[in-house]
């Protein structure tokens, strides 16, 4: 493949990324390009030395998230890098996309405790409003008690959540770099 294939190919797989980063990352093919054409090699070798646009344009895509994901870590950011990352091939689907839906359920199970027990003197609130005839104060003392008990668990959770984000990107991070050929050591 000559240099203006490979430079269309690479582009349409970059899509999705800002203009700037776009024109960044084909800057850089340019000079891999020229450095390999000042050394004699023809542009159909350099392009075979570079590997498949298609694989360089995902892997793009799944830094230029990780980038995003590091200044910025929000909810919806995490989930595009996930999506990036799972895009390097099968195998993240399930290396990736498993991991993450666990502990994401897992998290997910444990705000809803939190919020529900939190709840609780509402909901006995509403009961003794609506089934006066059933109303015992042991319910208000205990929906009371949940309802501490949900607080910290509510507490733990945000920490937990933060956490279980933080650990999340740097995964991504690690999977993206064996991806790209080996993880380093330093």
């Amino acid at each position: 493949m000559n240099k203006q294939t490979f430079m269309k190919e690479l582009n349409h797989y970059l899509n999705g990324l800002p203009a700037e980063e776009k024109r960044d990352i084909n800057q850089d093919f340019d000079e891999h390009f020229s450095a390999g054409a000042k050394e004699g090699k023809s542009e159909f070798d350099i392009a075979a030395g570079l590997g498949s646009p298609r694989q360089i344009g995902k892997e793009m895509r799944a830094a230029y998230q990780l980038e995003t994901v590091d200044s910025d870590n929000s909810v919806s950011n995490v989930l595009r890098a996930v999506w990036a990352v799972i895009g390097l091939g099968f195998f993240n689907l399930v290396i990736v996309l498993g991991p993450v839906l666990a502990l994401a359920g897992i998290g997910f199970a444990g705000w809803v405790v939190g919020v529900s027990f939190t709840a609780t003197p509402l909901l006995v609130l509403v009961n003794a409003l609506l089934f006066p005839a059933t109303f015992i104060w042991f319910d208000v003392f205990f929906s009371l008690l949940l309802s501490g008990v949900g607080i910290l668990i509510g507490i733990g959770m945000y920490y937990l959540t933060r956490l279980f984000i933080q650990g999340i990107i740097k995964y991504l991070h690690f999977n993206v770099n064996a991806v790209k050929g080996g993880v380093s050591h330093a």
